[in-house]
């Protein structure tokens, strides 16, 4: 009787490449969303393995905090799926000829290429960029247009998607991009799983300003917070902008100044991306309804429901359960 196989695809690769005066925050946000185990999500392995690499072996970080030492050579990026370059203070300042060489080596034969914060000058500096959207920290924004002004820089939003290349703008959104990818890789629901333990937002979108006014409030309390988590238990509603404002007690116009003030957003992009995350859950939880998934998302119509959900993510909803339903979930635990 043949034996069941049980071989299971290998974890994704990712190398993070690591140079003199990199920031440390950022080289351990990518340890801790690609680079820890995750019992939360019940698999029998790993879904992304990471190493790091750097033109020596050691490598002293930003400041001079400390030194990393016994990093793998430059040839790690070779085996990459991913490939990410954090940031680093000191960016009109050129990198090494050989860091340059692998960026565009990994680029070349296919990897994927994720720079955080300034990480996105070495990137440009090794041609990657040019006629491309990206993002940088809006405190070098000016900086990076002079020296390269070739890239489609966009310079107030969280993180650019431009496919094979994705650029964060500041540290802290190097989580945003981390938890992005874990969507596009594998579903809304295993990211927020993920965006949970890490005690983080499931989801901003990278459309979203990167700096966000946040005066001390005036008395009574100006936070969303109760109203954002009033209007997630009510997505299936037909609720409205309108509807928000007034179980704020509110106007429309302040409402929005509220939303554009502590979150960078509008109510209804805001409420729309919370419709679309639901509907993805639904779908990878296995309903095959369309009609049910948008009448419980709020997205109203299947016709709708296509359109924003190829919008976001660039599937049929056929497509995207093939990718994260239930199914494929099971196929990866098998």
């Amino acid at each position: 009787m043949p034996q069941e196989s049980s071989h299971r695809p290998r974890p994704h690769r990712v190398a993070v490449l690591v140079d003199e005066g990199t920031n440390p925050f950022e080289v351990g946000c990518v340890t801790e969303l690609f680079g820890l185990p995750r019992p939360e999500l019940g698999l029998p392995g790993p879904l992304y393995e990471t190493t790091l690499c750097g033109p020596k072996p050691g490598i002293r970080m930003n400041h001079g905090f400390f030194t990393l030492a016994d990093v793998p050579g430059l040839d790690a990026v070779d085996d990459a799926d991913t490939l990410v370059v954090p940031g680093r203070p000191d960016n009109v300042v050129p990198r090494v000829p050989a860091v340059l060489d692998a960026i565009r080596r990994a680029h070349a034969r296919g990897a994927r290429v994720l720079s955080l914060c300034t990480g996105s000058f070495a990137l440009a500096e090794a041609g990657l960029l040019d006629g491309r959207r990206a993002a940088t920290h809006w405190l070098w924004a000016e900086s990076f247009r002079r020296l390269h002004p070739r890239v489609l820089l966009e310079p107030d939003v969280l993180f650019v998607d431009d496919g094979d290349i994705l650029t964060a703008a500041g540290s802290a959104a190097a989580l945003d991009l981390g938890l992005h990818v874990w969507r596009r890789d594998h579903g809304a629901e295993i990211a927020n799983a993920v965006s949970r333990r890490l005690v983080f937002a499931a989801h901003r979108d990278g459309g979203q300003r990167q700096f966000v006014e946040r005066p001390v409030p005036d008395v009574p309390d100006e936070s969303l917070a109760p109203l954002l988590a009033w209007a997630q238990e009510r997505l299936g509603e037909p609720l409205t902008v309108a509807d928000l404002a007034a179980h704020a007690t509110v106007s429309p116009a302040t409402l929005h100044r509220r939303f554009r003030a502590q979150l960078g957003t509008t109510p209804l992009a805001w409420l729309t991306a919370e419709r679309v995350t639901l509907a993805r859950r639904l779908i990878e939880r296995g309903e095959e309804r369309l009609d049910v998934v948008a009448a419980r998302s709020g997205l109203g119509t299947a016709a709708n429901l296509r359109a924003r959900l190829r919008r976001e993510t660039g599937l049929s909803p056929s497509a995207y359960r093939r990718r994260f339903g239930t199914r494929s979930r099971e196929a990866v635990r098998a």
